[in-house]
């Protein structure tokens, strides 16, 4: 069976992008088609300014989220990413293999290193390593497929570089993966800014949907949505950004086709109304499954738990067996286990 893996940064309360472009499909196809693991990536947090205790609660928001949106832990891995020793220790051996070149060029470490220096802040280094760390996530686990949108295929080409690279030098250890993408609402827009993505990690406004909020905000940011000039509703990715849009929002919400739905509406006022329902009733059962989910934390807690320690099981040859390749000594208890004393 092809093993999947995936994860979500706590950086920002999650999206309506978030779901529309992952947290569904994981739901929907990849959890029964496939080996699955869903990772909720907390240390790739760190990498810029950021409060404790606010990546605490988001993490655990995250996590009850994953499972408010379908992933079952009968059927998946739901996991913690700091819980596996095994990121950040496989995460420096690949840093061994990749090149400061690669991390420079990466496009998201150049846009993130702008931002913070325009705002007078220092970049820190795990800014520019963060990739190599994402890699390590990957391969750890021998994944085949990893469902991204399309400003992480980057990153997902980098983990088949090193992957490849350390295959050819040290001998064959990891399994070189491949980007899969949704094909329908894979990247869902800021409303007030077509031209942006709806991030969870932007400043709170009214062109970002938020999982959690209450039908009345969703309708009202909706409603409020950038259009583009001109009076007639067509589906133009290219010419209207902002029509486009609210007719993908409203496709994958619906099951329908963006061109073929607008043919069916001859005013914006009419499309925004329909697409803010459609966005509340997607919404309506995630919100409710989080709300009993948050009424039983020790569920959730155990299912982290029980993650970790499958995801741990995973990792752990692999991880092991790089350290091996590469030409690291075995741990003591490694020796013992496998009854046998190490030439010298």
């Amino acid at each position: 069976m092809t093993r999947v893996f995936s994860g979500v940064k706590p950086t920002g309360h999650l999206t309506l992008g978030n779901y529309l472009g992952a947290m569904r499909r994981w739901a929907a196809v990849d959890q029964h088609e496939a080996e699955a693991l869903f990772c909720v990536v907390d240390l790739h947090a760190l990498t810029v300014d950021h409060d404790p205790a606010r990546v605490r609660r988001l993490s655990r928001q995250c996590a009850t989220l994953l499972l408010a949106a379908g992933l079952d832990p009968e059927l998946c891995t739901v996991f913690v990413q700091s819980h596996v020793d095994e990121h950040a220790r496989l995460s420096y051996l690949l840093e061994c293999v990749a090149t400061d070149g690669e991390m420079r060029r990466m496009i998201q470490y150049k846009e993130k290193a702008a931002r913070e220096q325009r705002r007078g802040g220092s970049v820190r280094l795990s800014l520019l390593t963060y990739p190599v760390l994402m890699a390590a996530d990957i391969l750890a686990y021998g994944a085949d497929a990893v469902p991204v949108g399309d400003d992480q295929r980057q990153h997902v080409e980098l983990a088949r570089d090193i992957a490849v690279r350390f295959n050819q030098r040290y001998g064959h250890t990891f399994v070189v993966p491949r980007a899969t993408r949704p094909e329908v609402a894979a990247r869902v827009m800021n409303l007030q800014d077509p031209a942006s993505k709806m991030g969870k990690s932007d400043d709170v406004g009214p062109g970002i949907v938020y999982l959690l909020d209450e039908p009345d905000v969703v309708r009202k940011k909706v409603m409020r949505a950038m259009t583009d000039s001109g009076r007639e509703v067509v589906y133009d990715r290219e010419a209207r950004p902002g029509l486009a849009n609210l007719l993908e929002i409203l496709a994958a919400c619906t099951g329908g086709e963006p061109e073929r739905l607008s043919d069916a509406y001859e005013s914006y006022g009419a499309l925004k109304k329909d697409t803010a329902e459609a966005v509340v009733e997607v919404l309506r059962p995630l919100q409710r499954r989080h709300k009993e989910l948050c009424a039983d934390p020790g569920y959730v807690e155990g299912v982290l738990r029980d993650g970790a320690g499958r995801a741990r099981g995973m990792a752990r040859p692999t991880v092991d067996a790089a350290y091996r390749a590469i030409g690291l000594l075995p741990a003591v208890e490694e020796v013992a286990a496998a009854g046998s004393v190490p030439g010298v």
